[in-house]
């Protein structure tokens, strides 16, 4: 199971609870997040699905399927693109797809620290917690300019999600106001082997998802 950007690998301890019944379940957290050393390189998708394989081969897992959430989708289904074989089926919820330099500006602007401090304390200060005093305005400043380089170059434009020839599903909450339900549906329509699930009354935030109907949905697609 993957995190999201900003996010940790604790954010999906409930989750994954639910589903260490009957499945090997397995979570890591993304370069520099939850406390873990902040990289000299740029955060960029190369360097996140990097981290997932470096994850297999040092548990020795030839192939793996992956839930993703958010920016973890993203990554799954990069590393899967450049990767063949190691990564079955993917279940990407609240994967934002569509990227242009304009929404990745607009994206970026709810990740400026100064401001998080001033008008979101109680946020701010879960970041703190989550990757560290130290740290959590780095990994703020480094996601932007990921997102800045994805506005740049959309490295999973369509022409790359046609190549994907994994099992996915592709899911979305019909509350959800960062990613939408157009994009999610094009992406859909795009991935040679999707499927798609709305979920009702769910928004964003992985913290708000209804956990256990999200396990029985992962349990369902992994048969």
């Amino acid at each position: 199971m993957l995190h999201g950007a900003i996010g940790a690998k604790d954010q999906l301890a409930g989750l994954k609870e639910l589903l260490s019944t009957g499945l090997e379940v397995h979570t890591l957290n993304f370069s520099g997040h939850g406390g873990s050393d902040i990289p000299e390189e740029p955060f960029t998708m190369d360097l996140f699905a990097g981290d997932i394989i470096t994850y297999l081969d040092k548990n020795e897992i030839s192939e793996i399927n992956i839930f993703g959430y958010s920016m973890g989708g993203y990554a799954a289904l990069y590393a899967a693109l450049n990767n063949p074989g190691r990564i079955s089926k993917i279940f990407t919820l609240a994967t934002k797809f569509e990227w242009t330099v304009e929404i990745a500006e607009r994206e970026v602007k709810m990740l400026d620290a100064r401001k998080m401090k001033a008008k979101v304390p109680k946020f701010a200060a879960e970041l703190a917690k989550r990757h560290g005093e130290s740290n959590w305005e780095t990994v703020l400043e480094k996601t932007i300019e990921m997102m800045r380089g994805l506005g740049n170059n959309n490295i999973l434009n369509s022409e790359k999600l046609e190549q994907i020839n994994n099992e996915v599903l592709v899911g979305i909450g019909d509350s959800d106001k960062m990613v939408s339900l157009e994009e999610t549906i094009a992406a859909f329509r795009t991935l040679p082997n999707a499927n798609l699930l709305v979920i009702p009354a769910t928004p964003h935030p992985i913290e708000l998802v209804e956990s256990t109907r999200l396990a029985a949905e992962i349990k369902k697609f992994l048969g």
